[in-house]
């Protein structure tokens, strides 16, 4: 069994305790228009023009392109993802000398992952540290992400599940129970703006989160903090009083929006599909954080 990842991060520490491995997913059931990986978001390959290496004048992988999928507009490249071959024949990039076409997705095995979480073990041990599985939504590979999970777990290598809690309560429950830690997202409460700003309900995902407090599993919670999204404070106060209803959620992470994907997405042709947020000034975040560790809560800015 294989899976397709867009990237491996060494090194993250706001994704879990200690120093860890974050192995991002591709693909992903949510379209939050605020997305920082929206390379992840497609649950398949894809190519992404790097402009600032592309010299703008050959085109040579426009004509090496055997599906008609690249173009000029504007005098830059531009992709056509649905005319590109599902297999990325890579044609494109083979002709380009300025390495400006970028494949983003992987496929890897399990036992391919594990040997890359290996290499840093001695900074696990070292930070309590240990592997994040981040994307992306990995639950969408849950039956590769279990597998992974099953060669790890003898090694003694603490894991972290990073999801937004959309999939079945028994694909969440399967993985949940295997991993040691469950970052979850909390993104807003009202229904109606959730759906206007994911794409979808969150009525599973409330529900979720419900069932898995009352396992025990450890949960640490992660509030991505976008102006004029979800920082108001009816929002605070209606996550502050949902999250005290459960058992044992303590620590809750506020991510502060920036800027990440934006460029990303134009490489992608997707900037249409995302939307650029007014940065949250410090002392709003410091504000908000203040309501939510009045309440009880263990808060930190970061993951």
């Amino acid at each position: 069994m294989n899976g397709i990842i867009f990237d491996i991060k060494r090194f993250a520490v706001h994704d879990g305790p200690g120093i860890r491995t974050a192995i991002f997913f591709k693909g992903c059931p949510l379209h939050c228009l605020w997305c920082h990986n929206p390379e992840g978001v497609l649950p398949r390959f894809e190519l992404m023009p790097r402009q600032s290496r592309c010299a703008a004048e050959c085109f040579d992988c426009i004509k090496a392109c055997p599906g008609g999928a690249l173009s000029k507009k504007d005098g830059k490249i531009a992709i056509d993802q649905k005319r590109c071959d599902d297999d990325i024949c890579l044609a494109c990039s083979e002709a380009c000398m300025y390495d400006a076409l970028q494949l983003v997705g992987k496929r890897m095995t399990a036992a391919d992952l594990v040997r890359e979480v290996e290499k840093d073990r001695i900074f696990f041990e070292q930070s309590g540290g240990g592997v994040t599985f981040t994307g992306g939504e990995p639950l969408i590979q849950h039956e590769f992400l279990l597998e992974l999970l099953a060669r790890l777990k003898p090694k003694g290598i603490h894991t972290a599940l990073d999801t937004s809690g959309f999939a079945s309560w028994q694909v969440l429950h399967s993985v949940a129970r295997e991993c040691d830690l469950v970052l979850y997202d909390i993104k807003m409460m009202n229904e109606a703006k959730h759906k206007k700003y994911t794409g979808v309900s969150n009525k599973l995902i409330l529900d979720n989160l419900k069932k898995l407090s009352a396992t025990g599993k450890e949960i640490w919670i992660r509030i991505p903090l976008v102006p004029g999204v979800n920082d108001d404070d009816e929002n605070i106060r209606q996550t502050a009083d949902f999250l005290k209803s459960l058992t044992n959620v303590q620590r809750i992470a506020v991510l502060p929006y920036h800027k990440g994907g934006t460029e990303k997405a134009k490489n992608l042709g997707t900037e249409s599909s995302f939307r650029v947020f007014d940065l949250p000034s410090e002392e709003h975040v410091a504000a908000i954080m203040k309501t939510l560790s009045d309440r009880g809560f263990l808060v930190r800015k970061g993951g």
